[in-house]
């Protein structure tokens, strides 16, 4: 069978509802998992991704901020939430699922952003930020039970010189400096992790998922970030068809600033 699985930070499901709508309409996507949602779990919207045939819905939400959702045509079970850093956010859902004979554990992150300045020193949220990068270490890949992983989300990293618009422009911003990018790496090779959306893309080539709100024109400006991220453990790994990153969302009414992200497997 073939599976599909998306990742978008919608930032606010309610506000943005009707692309939300729109995407898994034309897309049809497996598996969605949204970042940001920005509500209380009775806050989110059900009804209509449910009569988009979305059946399962999981979500761990606050009010107002951060939030996390796994909406899929395919039941879930084994779910669970991670409070890192014991912050109290909700940045983090799990759930299993079975696929083309599968059983197949996903994660879907929203890590933090980490402010403006890139000192833990000064900035308490840059400090969160390399703490949460810290503690994901411990997740494994492959536990070892027979059960494939796959991790996706806006984890606010692009950890290549080709992640960005301009890697020596940007080695002291937020979302690219040493300390981030490294720590990133650090946690794919302690878990047992492969990249993805690397596997058919050379390093050399720019990839982007996110163009910031401050551009007048996005498109022109074309200064985008690679901060969306789809891993997996390396056994499913070979069984990837397919990257689809879906640029035209941020032109949409009332976008995003990240676009959707859609992995195809043939399993």
């Amino acid at each position: 069978m073939q599976l599909k699985i998306s990742t978008w930070n919608i930032n606010s499901v309610r506000l943005r509802m009707p692309i939300v709508e729109r995407f898994a309409a034309a897309s049809r996507p497996d598996v969605l998992c949204l970042q940001e949602i920005k509500c209380t779990n009775d806050q989110f919207p059900l009804k209509p991704l449910k009569a988009l045939g979305y059946e399962h819905i999981i979500m761990h939400g606050q009010k107002g901020y951060h939030g996390v959702a796994i909406a899929s045509r395919l039941p879930l079970s084994e779910s669970f939430s991670t409070d890192y850093c014991q912050m109290g956010d909700t940045r983090h859902i799990s759930a299993v699922f079975e696929a083309g004979g599968r059983k197949i554990r996903l994660h879907n992150f929203y890590v933090p952003a980490g402010g403006d300045e890139p000192d833990p020193e000064i900035n308490p949220k840059f400090r969160h930020k390399l703490d949460f990068i810290e503690e994901m270490k411990a997740l494994q890949a492959d536990k070892g039970d027979g059960v494939s992983s796959v991790l996706v989300g806006d984890l606010n990293i692009a950890p290549l010189e080709n992640d960005v618009w301009s890697h020596k422009q940007l080695l002291k911003i937020v979302s690219h400096t040493p300390v981030e990018t490294d720590g990133l790496k650090a946690v794919m090779a302690a878990g047992g992790w492969v990249d993805l959306m690397r596997q058919g893309v050379p390093d050399e080539e720019k990839i982007y998922t996110w163009w910031s709100y401050r551009a007048k024109d996005w498109l022109a400006a074309n200064r985008g970030r690679r901060l969306d991220h789809v891993w997996s453990s390396p056994d499913i790994a070979p069984a990837l068809a397919g990257i689809d990153i879906l640029a035209e969302a941020r032109g949409w009414e009332k976008p995003s600033d990240h676009v959707p992200v859609t992995a195809t497997f043939d399993l």
